[in-house]
C-alpha cells in the first residue's frame, strides 16, 4: 500500500505513516495488522483501549467516572486506581496483543507506553473547570497534556526497521505516570515527526456529519471547515476534532478518518474510504 499521494514537494524523504487505532469493541484489530503487514513505508501506530478499560473496570468493580468541562469537552476523571487500571488495559491487555497480532505477521512491532524511554513527556493538568450543583468546580487529577517527545528513541526505532506501537499513559514532569488523550499525542507526533499521512480508524463510517446516520458520512472537508465541525461535535468526537484541527493546522498531512470496523480498515482508508481532510 502506497500513502504517498497528496505529499508536498521537497527533497527525498522516506513517507512515515501514522495510524491512530480507536478503542471501540468492534475495531477489527486483526483487520489491521493484516493490513499494516503490507505497507512499504515506514509507519508507526497509536491506539486506544477505552472499551477494554471499561469491561475491565466492571469486572474489578471500579467505573469510569466522566468528567465534562464547562466548553463542553469530555474526558475521564484519573486518579491512582484509574491509572492501575489503564496499565492493565491499555499497556498491557490491548498494546500486547496488538504487538503479537503484528509479530505473527512479520512485523518487528515495539510495544510502548509514554512512560517508555519518556518516549513522550506531558504536564499535569492544573484542574478541569465543571459544572456541578449549579456552581463551578475545580477537579484535579492525573491527567495531563502531552509536550514533547522522544524523537531520537522515535528515530532509531523507525531506521532500525522497528515499529512503535504506542499507547498511554505518558510522563509528568517528574515522571509519575499520568492519563492523557491519544488524539493530543497524535497531533503532537505528527508534527514533531513531519509525518506525510495520518489515518483514524474509528467506529464509524468516516465522519458523519448527522451522528444519528450512519450513512451521513462526509466525504472530504477542508482544514478551515474543521473549527466549524468542532463546534458541531459532542463528547469524544469534539475533542477528537480539536486535536485534528491543531494538526491540520501545524502540518502537510494527509489526514483521513475512516472505518476500522471493515474487512481491511487501513487499505480501505488509503484507497480513499472515508473522509479525507485535504
Amino acid at each position: 500500500m502506497d500513502a504517498r499521494a497528496g505529499r508536498r514537494g521537497g527533497g527525498p524523504r522516506r513517507t512515515v505513516i501514522l495510524v491512530k487505532i480507536g478503542g471501540g469493541e468492534s475495531i477489527n484489530l486483526r483487520g489491521i495488522a493484516s493490513d499494516l503487514s503490507e505497507v512499504e513505508e515506514r509507519f508507526m501506530v497509536v491506539h486506544g483501549a477505552n472499551a477494554l478499560r471499561d469491561a475491565l473496570g466492571r469486572r474489578l468493580g471500579m467505573e469510569k467516572r466522566v468528567l465534562t468541562s464547562v466548553s463542553g469537552y469530555d474526558s475521564v476523571y484519573t486518579d491512582t486506581e484509574a491509572i492501575d487500571l489503564l496499565l492493565m488495559a491499555y499497556a498491557g491487555l490491548r498494546n500486547k496483543r496488538i504487538v503479537e497480532l503484528l509479530q505473527m505477521r512479520g512485523v518487528a512491532a515495539v510495544g510502548l507506553t509514554g512512560l517508555d524511554g519518556a518516549v513522550v513527556r506531558g504536564t499535569r493538568n492544573k484542574g478541569i473547570r465543571v459544572r456541578e450543583g449549579g456552581k463551578t468546580l475545580i477537579k484535579r487529577d492525573l491527567s495531563g497534556k502531552p509536550l514533547a517527545i522522544n524523537k531520537r528513541l522515535f528515530g532509531l526505532l523507525l531506521e532500525g526497521g522497528f515499529v512503535p506501537v504506542l499507547t498511554v499513559p505518558i510522563a509528568d514532569e517528574s515522571g509519575r505516570a499520568i492519563n492523557s488523550e491519544n488524539d493530543d499525542i497524535v497531533a503532537m507526533l505528527g508534527r514533531a515527526l513531519q509525518v506525510d499521512c495520518v489515518v483514524q480508524l474509528i467506529e464509524a463510517a468516516g465522519f458523519l456529519d448527522d451522528p444519528d446516520d450512519p450513512g451521513s458520512v462526509i466525504g472530504s472537508m477542508s482544514r478551515g471547515e474543521l473549527a466549524i465541525r468542532e463546534e458541531q461535535a459532542q463528547g469524544r468526537m469534539k475533542r477528537k476534532m480539536r486535536a485534528l484541527r491543531q494538526l491540520a493546522e501545524s502540518t502537510g498531512a494527509r489526514i483521513l478518518i475512516a472505518d476500522g470496523r471493515t474487512a481491511h480498515p487501513l487499505r480501505d482508508a488509503l484507497a480513499g474510504g472515508g473522509t479525507l481532510i485535504s
